[in-house]
C-alpha cells in the first residue's frame, strides 16, 4: 500500500496518457495469423524531480492460439519452443486478462485517462496486441487503439540509430546479444532508452529556459 500512496502521478506529464512499455515475441510479422508468443511490460514512474524509471517489469508466455501460424524463421531468432512444457505457458485470454487488468490498476493510480505503449517498432506491438484483444472479445483494452511513443523515432533523432541494441549502446548502456529477443530483456531496455531520453531532454530543456531567462 505504501507504493501506492507514495506514488507521484504521471497525469500532466503526456497529456494524461500512461507511458507502458511493451515488447512482444511471435510465431512471425502478421498480426492477424502469427502467433503471440510472449508478452513482456514495464511500468515507469515519475521522481519529485520529474525523472523517469523503471519500476516493474511483468512477464506472460502465452500458448498458440488455435490455427497460428509459426514460422520457422522466426522461432529461430526468438528461439522460443511454443509447446515445450517448461515455457508454463498460458492461454491468451487469461495473459491479455491479467495484463490489462494491471495496465489499467496503473492508469488509475496515476490518475491517467487511458495507457499508451511505448515500443520499439512500436506499431507491431500494438499490432499484435490489439489482434489478440479482438480475437479473444477483451471489453477493457486500456491502450490507445493506434497512438503509440516509439524508440525507433527517438533514436533516430537523437542519435542517428534506429536498430535497438545500437540505440542502447549510442547512449552508453550495456548489451548482451545473447539475451536480445527474449520479451524481457528488449522490453526494459526500451523502457531504459524511453526514460534516457525523456530525462535527458527534460534537462536539455530545462537548461534552455534558464539561459533565455
Amino acid at each position: 500500500m505504501s507504493d501506492e500512496i507514495e506514488i507521484i502521478p504521471l497525469a500532466n506529464r503526456f497529456r494524461g496518457f500512461l507511458p507502458v512499455v511493451v515488447d512482444v515475441e511471435t510465431g512471425g510479422f502478421n498480426f492477424r495469423k502469427d502467433a503471440l508468443l510472449e508478452v513482456a511490460a514495464v511500468l515507469l514512474r515519475i521522481d519529485e524531480k520529474g525523472e523517469l524509471s523503471r519500476q516493474r517489469t511483468y512477464h506472460w508466455h502465452i500458448e498458440p492460439f488455435p490455427n497460428a501460424n509459426l514460422d520457422p524463421k522466426s522461432l529461430e531468432v526468438n528461439g522460443i519452443k511454443p509447446f515445450s512444457p517448461l515455457r508454463l505457458a498460458m492461454p491468451e485470454t487469461r495473459a491479455l486478462d491479467e495484463f490489462f487488468k494491471i495496465v489499467r490498476r496503473e492508469v488509475k493510480l496515476n490518475r491517467c485517462n487511458r495507457a499508451i505503449l511505448v515500443g520499439h517498432n512500436a506499431p507491431f506491438d500494438l499490432n499484435f496486441l490489439n489482434a489478440a484483444s479482438e480475437r479473444n472479445d477483451c471489453k477493457r483494452n486500456p491502450f490507445h487503439p493506434f497512438s503509440t511513443l516509439d524508440t525507433v523515432t527517438l533514436g533516430a533523432v537523437v542519435y542517428g540509430q534506429t536498430v535497438l541494441a545500437r540505440v542502447a549502446q549510442a547512449a552508453g548502456m550495456n548489451w548482451n546479444g545473447e539475451q536480445a529477443h527474449s520479451a524481457v530483456y528488449d522490453a526494459e531496455k526500451t523502457a531504459d532508452i524511453f526514460c534516457h531520453i525523456v530525462n535527458t531532454w527534460q534537462t536539455l530543456d530545462a537548461a534552455f529556459k534558464a539561459v533565455e531567462n
